[in-house]
């Protein structure tokens, strides 16, 4: 099966030129005029020296517009995040217009297959998930997607990230809770690298911390961000504004704090480390007007994702964006429908690496093993019409159309036997039987179909991807660690 991805994307455009423009001097006034508040005195220290206004007492930095640009030219335009596949087949380069899908995380409950009901996630989970991902072609990365609720926050960190790097080959990504946490994993990740500069040259691991929308980085994000950068691991600094809590109702408006949180978080990177690889980022979203809860399948935010993309492309930043997230409790027409929406919105508009879109239903509270299969599929579509119609001589095919003539057929021709492979998107999970194989087969629907492929891959031989010899040296040297993790 071909599997698609990096592929171009940009060809949906919800923000003009001109809107582009007023959207940077917007942040541009904010940055130099509101600020930001930081709460970590290093960082602030960071931003004094590089010429900032900071205001001690309240802890607020305002950033003139030629500084922030200085900065953000500073960092790069493109990121390889590297999976672990000697011919490079994992990694991901993102930047520009190339479109990755991948999990997202954090949900603190999961489903389980052929569940309509959701449970706690455990540690388990990360281990099977990560199992499952490593199975699905069209998911391209593992972004650490459920939290283990049973392990003390201290251990957190270590056991996501180890039971990750355990079980699939693909560039893992994961929010991080603790500095010691930060180190432990960064430490872990050079025993299986080899050496520190061997993981710097080729980062399989990359972390998440967060700004504090609106305007806000905290004392906690700020030091794990600064550690993770001094380290060489390329650092995610998305912010999550929401349109009528922690921004303004309006889209515009939530995209002018999106920017300002991201681009704050972007600016103390390469205040740390310059040139350091940093993804600028998108969470954005809209609230239940209702009851002001979070929702995470509404078609605006695939609307923000994709103007984010625009933006980003006009920093020429690298970009961690959002989208296939469902807020149905099961995987029904609802579940698909709006993650199938979001998902394309944002890839055609060249959102760079998209995560969130697989798995996730329920606010993103829950992680679906069902859904995780329904969304490769769903993946594959969306790359597919990335890619687009390729028109040239040979696709065109006037010589096969010559030749064949009127009245002819073209099942048998080489040309088409020449493309069939590559051209069309072969599904994995639909159904194109007729009604009576469809029938005799057991009549079984997309979410039956999801859950089987899920447990045939669960039940399956358990192989871990790293071998017994690093697998008993991270266990010697690293506390805190369970052995089930790395399955000793």
């Amino acid at each position: 099966m071909r599997i698609r991805k990096g592929l171009s994307g940009g060809q949906y455009k919800p923000l003009t030129d001109e809107d582009i423009q007023k959207i940077h001097s917007t942040n541009l006034k904010v940055l130099a005029e509101v600020g930001v508040e930081v709460n970590f005195k290093e960082a602030r220290e960071l931003f004094r020296a590089a010429g900032a206004e900071v205001d001690e007492t309240k802890r607020i930095v305002k950033v003139p517009g030629d500084l922030v640009e200085e900065l953000i030219e500073k960092a790069p335009s493109v990121v390889r995040l590297y999976g672990r596949a000697e011919n490079g087949e994992l990694d991901c380069e993102i930047g520009g217009d190339a479109v990755y899908m991948g999990t997202g995380g954090t949900a603190l409950n999961v489903q389980d297959p052929g569940s309509t009901d959701s449970r706690r996630s455990e540690l388990s989970d990360v281990m099977n998930m990560a199992r499952l991902v490593e199975a699905l072609d069209n998911i391209h990365f593992y972004m650490l997607n459920v939290y283990p609720n049973e392990l003390p926050v201290e251990d957190v960190d270590v056991n996501r990230f180890g039971a990750a790097l355990t079980w699939t080959r693909k560039h893992v990504m994961g929010g991080v809770y603790t500095l010691e946490g930060v180190r432990d994993v960064i430490k872990m990740a050079k025993v299986i690298a080899g050496s520190a500069q061997e993981l710097r040259e080729r980062p399989f691991i990359s972390m998440v911390t967060c700004p504090i929308s609106p305007f806000k980085l905290d004392k906690r994000y700020a030091e794990l961000t600064m550690e993770a950068t001094r380290n060489g691991i390329p650092v995610v600094v998305p912010a999550e504004p929401l349109c009528g809590a922690t921004a303004p109702i309006t889209l515009a408006g939530n995209l002018v704090v999106q920017n300002v949180d991201s681009l704050a978080g972007v600016m103390l990177t390469q205040l740390t480390h310059p040139g350091s690889p940093t993804l600028y980022g998108c969470i954005s979203s809209i609230t239940d007007l209702r009851d002001m809860k979070y929702l995470s399948g509404a078609v605006e935010m695939g609307l923000m994702n994709a103007a984010s993309a625009q933006m980003a492309q006009f920093y020429k930043l690298p970009l961690y964006s959002t989208a296939g997230m469902s807020d149905s409790k099961v995987n029904d027409a609802q579940a698909g429908y709006e993650s199938a929406i979001t998902g394309l919105m944002v890839a055609l508009a060249g959102g760079n690496l998209i995560h969130d879109a697989a798995g996730f239903l329920e606010f993103c509270m829950t992680a679906s093993y069902d859904k995780l299969v329904i969304d490769n599929e769903i993946i594959g579509m969306v790359m597919r019409a990335v890619e687009g119609i390729e028109v040239n001589d040979e696709t065109l095919a006037f010589d096969v159309l010559k030749e064949v003539g009127p009245g002819g057929h073209f099942v048998s021709n080489r040309h088409t036997r020449r493309h069939m492979r590559s051209e069309q998107y072969q599904p994995q999970l639909s159904d194109r039987e007729n009604r009576d194989v469809w029938i005799n087969s057991g009549a079984k629907d997309a979410r039956a179909r999801a859950a089987n492929k899920a447990r045939d891959v669960l039940e399956g031989a358990a192989e871990p991807v790293l071998s017994q010899g690093i697998r008993e040296k991270i266990r010697n040297e690293m506390t805190g660690l369970r052995a089930d993790v790395l399955g000793l």
